[in-house]
C-alpha cells in the first residue's frame, strides 16, 4: 500500500518538476532576448574599426580615450550627472514626504492626489516633453539647469512614492505611537523611529530617481539647449551625424552605471535583512 502511494506521488512530482524547468527555461530565454541588445554594445565599444561593427574585428581602448578627451562629451556627461544628483535629492525629499502623507495621513481626495503623483508613469513622455517645452520656452528655462531639475524631479518623484509607500505599508505604526506617547515630537519620532525602518525604500526610490534622470532621453531632447545638453541628447545627435564606436562607449557607461546602482539596491536590502 505504501509503495503504491509513493509511486503515485512520484508520478505526480515528475510533471511538476518538468513544468517548472520548462517555465524557467522560457523565462530565461525571454530575459536573455531582452538583455542581449544591451550586452552587445559592450564588445562594440572595444572594436578597432572606425564604425559600428559586431563582432569586432579587433580590440582597442581608442574610443574610450576619445570619449574622455572630448570636451563636448565630458560637458554633457557632467551636466547629466549634476542634474541626476540634485534631482535625486529633490525627488527623494518630495517623494518621501508625499508617501508619508498618502499612507499615514487622512487627506481628502487621497486617490486623486495619488493619481496625480503617479501620472508621469502613465502619461507618454513625448506628450510631457512637448508640454514642458511649450511651458519652459516663454520662461527661458530650456537648456538650463533649473529647468532640467524641475522636469526630472516631476518625472522621478513617482518612483520614490511607490518605493517608500511599500516600506511604510510594512512598518508597524504602533512603534511611532509609542514614541509619541513617550513625549517625542512628530519630527523626532519620524527621524528616529520611522525613517530608519523605511530607509531601504528611500534608498531604492533614490536610486531609481538617479537612474531615470541620468538616462532620460525624450524630455531632454525637447528642453535641451545649445549649452545645456545632457548625455542622452548628445547621444542622439552623434547617432545622426557622427556614428562611431564612441556611441557604444557612452551606451556601455550608461548601462554600467545602471547595473552598479541596481547592485547598490540589492546590497542595501541584504544589509537590512542581516
Amino acid at each position: 500500500m505504501s509503495e503504491t502511494i509513493v509511486l503515485s506521488q512520484t508520478r505526480l512530482f515528475r510533471p511538476l518538476v518538468l513544468g517548472k524547468l520548462a517555465a524557467g527555461a522560457v523565462v530565461g530565454l525571454i530575459l536573455f532576448f531582452l538583455v542581449l541588445p544591451t550586452l552587445i554594445v559592450i564588445p562594440i565599444s572595444f572594436g578597432s574599426a572606425p564604425y559600428i561593427e559586431f563582432p569586432p574585428s579587433g580590440l582597442t581602448l581608442k574610443w574610450y580615450g576619445e570619449f574622455f578627451s572630448d570636451h563636448d562629451w565630458m560637458a554633457a556627461t557632467f551636466f547629466s550627472l549634476r542634474i541626476a544628483f540634485f534631482t535625486t535629492i529633490s525627488a527623494t525629499i518630495i517623494g518621501t514626504l508625499a508617501a508619508v502623507a498618502l499612507v499615514r495621513g487622512d487627506l481628502p481626495g487621497k486617490s486623486l492626489v495619488l493619481g496625480l503623483a503617479l501620472s508621469p508613469l502613465i502619461v507618454p513622455h513625448i506628450i510631457m516633453a512637448l508640454a514642458l517645452y511649450l511651458f519652459f520656452t516663454p520662461l527661458r528655462l530650456t537648456g538650463t539647469f533649473f529647468g532640467f531639475l524641475l522636469a526630472h524631479t516631476m518625472l522621478t518623484v513617482p518612483y520614490v512614492v511607490i518605493a517608500v509607500s511599500a516600506s511604510l505599508q510594512r512598518f508597524d505604526p504602533i512603534l511611532e505611537m509609542a514614541a509619541l506617547n513617550c513625549g517625542a515630537s512628530r519630527g523626532r519620532a519620524f527621524f528616529e523611529i520611522v525613517l530608519p525602518q523605511i530607509i531601504p525604500g528611500v534608498v531604492t526610490g533614490a536610486v531609481f530617481a538617479f537612474v531615470s534622470s541620468f538616462d532620460e532621453a525624450t524630455v531632454a531632447f525637447f528642453i535641451s539647449g545649445i549649452e545645456g545638453k545632457t548625455i542622452t541628447r548628445k547621444l542622439f545627435e552623434d547617432i545622426d551625424f557622427n556614428l562611431t564606436p564612441v556611441i557604444a562607449v557612452v551606451s556601455t557607461i550608461i548601462v554600467s552605471t545602471s547595473i552598479f546602482l541596481m547592485g547598490t539596491i540589492r546590497w542595501a536590502q541584504i544589509r537590512t535583512k542581516s
